[in-house]
């Protein structure tokens, strides 16, 4: 059977992947070694490793890639898992890990949605903290060349700094006796684990603060932007629950995860670096109004929940920085993303139309 990630994935999703393996990267630096992800399954997970066997496929790079996640793994990867580039492991990320040694390691496990902050808020705190311990102990066993930490903009909390938007040098307020911070204070103390590792140990270890990623999510996703997507593969209208005043950096999944490489590879230890697209800042309204303009041809429309949210909202001096992400240390680098937002929503929309095709 052929076994190479073009003949098992559609060819609209092949070549969305197949734009991180494209990316001027120095990919020599990854040729021949083994990488090892954490939440492999997950959303960037999935678009990170599958990457990685697109690379191997089309550049013959021979990366071996270790991919940690929980039994829906083997069936996300499906025939993928036939390679002899790719193994498997099904674990929890807060066990021991007794995988053979990776030359660079990824820790992108962590829950993501509020679902899972409002449920199981030991659970996410758990992946962030002791599975950043357990992540970076492996990686010390194995020598790792280079580890990174994926951590999150949430760690900024609440800031009142007059500007329109965030410097990696800045921390905010966040409540530590509020269960809801359990995923922002994970991060936070995700970030001192690695600095702790790398001091105590001589280890390389990178920190990326990705800004709200969006793209091919799961169709009952309960992200804002995941429902807007959701609507308009169901050609449903869009739907805002609020006037949809709040401003953020979003950036596209390919985009992120070429980021995530170029910090892995290139960035200075223990030095965080944002991640976002300064093209793609905009108001939950904006990219409500931008996924219903996306496509004419479904004729979709802007509407309100409540009436008195129509009203275009008007900024205040008062209000907290927005989560905007200056992402100017990361383009020192070398980085730049490469899809706006109209484009990933574009792309976003047809890649769930194929995966949920004749269920809805």
């Amino acid at each position: 059977m052929d076994c190479k990630v073009q003949s098992l994935l559609d060819s609209f999703i092949y070549e969305d992947i197949k734009t991180i393996s494209d990316y001027p990267l120095d990919w020599e630096k990854l040729e021949n070694k083994t990488v090892f992800i954490t939440g492999a399954g997950g959303f960037i997970g999935y678009y990170l490793t599958c990457a990685l066997l697109i690379r191997n496929d089309v550049y013959g790079s021979n990366i071996k890639v270790i991919a940690l996640g929980h039994e829906n793994i083997k069936k996300r990867f499906g025939d993928l898992l036939k390679r002899s580039d790719i193994t498997a492991v099904v674990q929890d990320v807060c066990d021991d890990i007794s995988c053979p040694a990776a030359d660079f390691v990824i820790h992108g496990a962590s829950p993501a949605s509020a679902y899972f902050f409002e449920n199981n808020p030991v659970g996410t705190m758990d992946a962030n903290v002791t599975g950043a311990c357990k992540v970076l102990e492996y990686a010390r066993k194995s020598n790792a060349q280079s580890s990174l930490i994926i951590s999150s903009f949430k760690i900024y909390g609440t800031l009142h700094s007059g500007k329109n938007e965030i410097n990696e040098d800045e921390a905010g307020y966040l409540d530590c006796n509020s269960y809801k911070n359990c995923y922002a204070q994970g991060k936070r103390a995700s970030e001192t684990i690695a600095c702790c590792f790398a001091k105590q140990f001589n280890m390389n270890v990178k920190i990326a603060r990705p800004c709200y990623i969006y793209g091919p999510a799961r169709i009952d996703d309960d992200r804002v932007w995941a429902q807007f997507i959701a609507n308009a593969v169901r050609n449903q209208d869009i739907l805002l629950k609020s006037n949809g005043a709040t401003l953020r950096s979003f950036c596209y999944v390919t985009d992120t995860v070429t980021a995530l490489l170029k910090i892995l590879l290139d960035g200075e230890n223990c030095t965080p670096y944002n991640i976002a697209n300064p093209a793609s800042d905009v108001t939950i309204r904006n990219f409500a109004k931008t996924t219903a303009e996306a496509f004419p041809e479904k004729k979709l429309k802007l509407v309100f929940e409540n009436k008195e949210d129509e009203k275009e909202p008007e900024y205040s001096p008062l209000s907290a920085t927005p989560e905007i992400l200056n992402a100017d240390r990361l383009r020192t680098l070398g980085w730049k993303p490469l899809v706006d937002l109209a484009d990933g929503i574009k792309r976003s929309v047809k890649i769930v139309e194929l995966q949920n095709k004749g269920k809805l």
